[in-house]
């Protein structure tokens, strides 16, 4: 009797089971899962002794990953348990997925110096995507700040890859895997500027000589897949550090924090 006599109060009980009732969106997670997949099956070939199953697993995830973001985005999925799903998924294949397969390939040999690089990586990688979920609001879109996790991954990934279709052995390749390794790790936690073409509109008509290259390019990497991925990652994993220097000569400000923070503990990052 309360409740029709008080019409709002059952509209506000109407409101609050629909909002319990909310579910998780299916689709952009799907993808977040598959990239997630990806990450786990690199990690299980690479101790099968499959590193070249284990470098395309890594790349696979990679795929997958730059797609549920837009999947959500273009079905109006957003939330937040996908933010933080598309975190976790990114931890595992793009910082211990490659720091495992990395060391299982190559630093193994090292001992000491070895996992010690392996770990860095993994390390840089958990700072990477914890300061990126952190900046989010105030980091210019068009640019990433350091490597972006996917393209370090790529670089490790790749240049095992490599070495397994040149028939090269990891323990050959030691010294040049932990080089790579750190490279990859500490670039992604600089605050050297990677553009992340995240200002091309997929939605807006472009160009027919835009799809004719397009075309070429698949056809390019179908050449050899290995080189042409790795140099392709190669050339963005220095862009970053030829933007920075240029700006500096050209006495542009370097950072890419478009909007300051009163928040003290993060000043060290707007520098």
């Amino acid at each position: 009797m309360d409740d029709l006599k008080n019409p709002g109060i059952q509209e506000q009980g109407d409101v609050a089971i629909k909002k319990r009732r909310k579910g998780i969106y299916i689709l952009p997670n799907l993808f977040t899962l598959a990239a997630l997949f990806g990450g786990f099956y690199a990690v299980v070939m690479a101790i099968d002794g499959r590193f070249d199953l284990a470098a395309v697993g890594v790349f696979c995830a990679m795929v997958l990953d730059s797609l549920d973001g837009r999947v959500a985005r273009m079905t109006n999925t957003q939330s937040a348990f996908g933010e933080q799903m598309d975190s976790l998924s990114d931890m595992v294949s793009f910082g211990a997925a490659p720091a495992l397969i990395a060391y299982v390939w190559a630093l193994k040999g090292l001992g000491r110096w070895g996992w010690i690089a392996a770990f860095v990586y993994c390390a840089c990688a958990a700072l990477r995507l914890a300061r990126f979920n952190v900046n989010t609001a105030v980091v210019d879109k068009r640019y990433f700040q350091g490597l972006p996790s996917p393209a370090a991954a790529a670089l490790v990934a790749g240049f095992i890859w490599v070495a397994n279709d040149l028939n090269r052995t990891g323990v050959s390749l030691a010294w040049p895997m932990f080089a790579v390794a750190l490279y990859s790790g500490l670039t992604m936690v600089t605050n050297v500027p990677f553009y992340s073409f995240k200002d091309i509109q997929v939605k807006r008509s472009v160009p027919f000589v835009v799809i004719v290259l397009i075309a070429i390019g698949i056809a390019v990497i179908n050449i050899d897949p290995p080189i042409v991925m790795f140099s392709v990652f190669v050339v963005y994993g220095l862009s970053g550090y030829i933007v920075y220097f240029w700006r500096k000569a050209k006495g542009i400000p370097t950072s890419v924090i478009s909007t300051s923070k009163d928040e003290p503990d993060e000043m060290g990052l707007h520098k």
